[in-house]
């Protein structure tokens, strides 16, 4: 006769705390493939509100829009890196698990620096009292061109040919292209 054990029912995650002697390890950090989905999220997401904001015949404040790229940049960064640690949860202590998220956290930072460059133009708009249908058309022609750049130097670095990097470039690209058309055709 052989001991059959059955297997006991998992414990929810709190239940019981990882024994000290077991030091539980933190996740790699990103590799450098992770900071494209960041900077193409952050760009298209600085483009639709560029677009969104810039209304005909409303009152034009590039500063009140340059805050509110940035603000809807960090909630959305905040959102994303607390949904990527509660869909990824681990067993370990309360602590761990604070600096899980922490980590969590600190990775999206490519999606705010992405809206940056939207930032300081709507900062400079308003500075300068620049027009918003320029300032419109620069902002999305320049994430356009950054949507680009994000795809085919983050495909150069994770080891695609220059040719099929470019071709990953013109992809990215093509995000931007769709939401100028958007905007020409909702406006």
């Amino acid at each position: 006769m052989t001991d059959h054990h059955p297997q006991q029912p998992r414990q929810p995650h709190d239940a019981t705390p990882a024994p000290a002697s077991v030091p539980i390890p933190l996740p790699p950090p990103r590799r450098g493939a992770d900071w494209m989905f960041g900077g193409v999220y952050g760009t298209v997401l600085a483009s639709g509100l560029l677009a969104a904001l810039d209304q005909q015949g409303g009152e034009y404040t590039p500063l009140y829009d340059a805050s509110w790229v940035l603000v809807t940049a960090a909630a959305a960064g905040l959102a994303h890196g607390y949904s990527h640690h509660m869909a990824s949860h681990r067993d370990g202590s309360a602590a761990h698990r604070w600096r899980l998220l922490v980590r969590a956290l600190w990775n999206e930072w490519p999606m705010i620096a992405a809206t940056l460059p939207t930032v300081l133009l709507l900062v400079l708009a308003g500075i300068a009292h620049w027009e918003s249908y320029g300032v419109t058309a620069v902002g999305l022609g320049l994430n356009t061109a950054l949507l680009f750049a994000w795809g085919s130097l983050v495909a150069v670095r994770v080891g695609y040919r220059l040719t099929t990097a470019l071709l990953i470039g013109l992809a990215d690209g093509t995000i931007g292209l769709a939401i100028i058309v958007a905007n020409a055709l909702i406006k």
